[in-house]
């Protein structure tokens, strides 16, 4: 193993939203044993270092952040991005219409030192954010902008992503009505759905079939969903094609010289499924939801302990000094 990549909430953040002394450690006793260690988060860059700020790891470590569109280093150094186009922001206002009131607009504001600007988040309605991400939205009161209608907000610099929050129930209707879109993908979906096909083969993408490089030709954005079944909570983040913790991972291990193979990667939720995917060595938390653990187990994916029992400790561990710690 040269690199670990290793996801915040949910799996190296215990229940109590803090990083633990033994996950700490872990950490940077494989920096010791010369492994890089990467944080990858659906947060944005700011928020992240709510949390990652103090623990003294190195500024040169790398952050992926917002599900892989932006990576910098802990130190706030720009190292990739990748933004969501105007136009494709501004059509998928229209299209998810119904949902607007759970929209959250996110830019890329980051400064020098680390932190975000007021207008760096955009909502167009407080009531319903504030339902269901309340704590979320208090904790980001400073960077929150209201601005109605929220077209308005894409008038000048692109996004780096759109997010919607809700019930798991109305957040699956909404990812729903978001892949009617041709121009919408699911991450990790591979095969299209036959409607999908149709509706190509009418725009004369495909005759009976759909390549990758046909696919690629009319897909604008693609989805990840991350969900809490306990807290009845489902984010769905809309981000350039293309985009994912995987992507920004393997781009970023290319940088550094770092194999696929030679990647360990931790995550407990479905917006970490493309980053378990293309490593070597993939650990999916114990707490993760349960059919997300069926894929582990058709994948052949460790599932190891839970983000309250150091579950990122045990993995890490398990690879530096011998056998895996597994449920």
């Amino acid at each position: 193993m040269r690199l670990v990549a290793v996801d915040m909430d949910g799996t190296l953040m215990g229940s109590d939203g803090r990083v633990s002394g033994r996950n700490l450690a872990a950490m940077k006793a494989a920096e010791l044993a010369g492994v890089q260690v990467v944080v990858a988060t659906g947060r944005r860059h700011c928020y992240a270092m709510r949390v990652l700020r103090g623990l003294g790891l190195r500024e040169e470590d790398a952050l992926i952040s917002s599900n892989g569109t932006v990576t910098r280093t802990i130190g706030a150094k720009l190292l990739d991005r990748t933004l969501l186009p105007l136009e494709t922001a501004r059509w998928l206002c229209s299209h998810i219409d119904e949902f607007r009131n759970a929209l959250v607009v996110t830019f890329d504001k980051v400064g020098a030192d680390g932190e975000d600007a007021r207008g760096a988040l955009v909502v167009e309605d407080l009531a319903e954010l504030n339902a269901s991400i309340g704590k979320w939205m208090v904790a980001n009161e400073p960077y929150i902008e209201r601005v109605v209608p929220i077209e308005r907000a894409l008038e000048g610099e692109a996004p780096i992503q759109m997010m919607l929050c809700g019930t798991v129930e109305r957040m699956r209707r909404a990812e729903a009505r978001l892949l009617e879109h041709p121009g919408v993908s699911a991450v990790g979906v591979t095969p299209l759905r036959k409607d999908e096909v149709r509706r190509l083969e009418n725009l004369g993408l495909a005759e009976g079939g759909i390549t990758p490089q046909e696919r690629a030709s009319v897909v604008e954005a693609a989805l990840h969903r991350t969900e809490y079944p306990e807290r009845d909570l489902s984010i769905v983040d809309i981000l350039p094609a293309g985009c994912s913790k995987g992507s920004a991972l393997l781009r970023l291990a290319e940088g550094r010289g770092v194999k696929a193979e030679e990647i360990l990667a931790i995550g407990d939720n479905w917006n970490d499924v493309s980053m378990l995917e293309v490593a070597g060595r993939a650990v999916l938390m114990g707490n993760a939801p349960d059919d997300l653990k069926t894929v582990a187990a058709e994948r052949g994916w460790v599932v190891g302990l839970r983000h309250d029992e150091d579950g990122v400790a045990a993995a890490i561990e398990a690879v530096l000094n011998g056998p895996r710690v597994t449920r």
